[in-house]
């Protein structure tokens, strides 16, 4: 199962003055039960590449498939299965929680699977495993969503998707906005999710250190294109690529490199949590050798 995109291209108000090739022949392959991060400066075609996968936008040439069906089809039998692949990819925009619209926590959440046709007993249980999942407490449900914090309406937002029960999550800047204490919640929301609950992420993110901390697998466009794809910490040490698609690599790697040339071999360290324990090992090591 994966999320396959064949020789993918979108142009914006095609045969116009203000036409705009976002993406130009894409191919790629998102595994089911990966964590894969989209890379790229402003403009390089994220946010269009995430609504394609998510069927939003029909492609003007190529195509993706969810699970090996087609996202658009012409004939009614296509469309049916299309329909159906489209509910196995949950979409997170950017600020999610001012799509909130119903009056309570609770309402908020059901929207979907009641528009799924559910029965009241199925959509109690999506609410209250998405609830469970974004560890949003169940004094919570009675609430209005308007009343709690920024933090907290993201996560309302975000159950909100889950209780589609989608196979993969699709998230276009999620912690953008936050401050670093939710900021940190909803990264470790992202990796308990993918990690203890086997759900499938694709991030995308101008954040380097977001990226290095929480993806197994990393794209990076550039002017439309895919110019490299493969683990976080390779990429990251590929200068020529950065510089193409104008990113920076994380601080803590950069860090690393030169702890590295003063002796304490790093490797590729994650958190700064990992670094430290990795250092005080080294250091404990000089000390018994010695």
């Amino acid at each position: 199962m994966s999320i396959e995109i064949e020789s993918l291209s979108y142009t914006y108000m095609e045969k116009t003055p203000l036409s705009h090739t976002a993406l130009h022949d894409v191919t790629l392959s998102i595994a089911e039960g990966s964590f894969t991060a989209i890379a790229g400066e402003t403009g390089a075609g994220k946010s269009t590449l995430m609504q394609l996968i998510g069927g939003l936008l029909v492609p003007k040439a190529g195509r993706v498939l969810v699970d090996g069906i087609r996202l658009h089809g012409k004939t009614k039998k296509e469309k049916e299965a299309a329909r159906t692949a489209r509910f196995r990819v949950g979409m997170v925009f950017q600020y999610p929680e001012h799509q909130l619209f119903e009056e309570t926590v609770y309402e908020d959440i059901a929207f979907g699977p009641r528009n799924q046709g559910l029965s009241d007993a199925e959509v109690e249980a999506r609410v209250s495993e998405a609830m469970e999942l974004v560890c949003l407490p169940d004094g919570y449900r009675d609430r209005s969503p308007f009343a709690l914090s920024g933090g907290e309406r993201r996560r309302v937002a975000i159950a909100g998707v889950l209780a589609l029960a989608p196979r993969y999550l699709v998230l276009d800047e999620p912690a953008a906005g936050l401050d670093p204490r939710g900021r940190e919640a909803l990264l470790a929301m992202l990796t308990m999710l993918h990690r203890e609950r086997g759900v499938s992420v694709v991030l995308v993110s101008h954040s380097m250190e977001d990226i290095l901390r929480v993806a197994d697998h990393m794209v990076i466009l550039a002017g439309g294109q895919v110019i490299g794809e493969g683990p976080p910490c390779v990429l990251f040490q590929r200068d020529d690529l950065l510089s193409r698609a104008a990113l920076a690599a994380p601080h803590l790697l950069r860090l690393g490199q030169k702890l590295e040339a003063a002796g304490y071999p790093m490797g590729c360290c994650t958190t700064t949590e990992e670094m430290a324990e990795k250092i005080l090992a080294i250091r404990e090591m000089q000390k018994t050798g010695s």
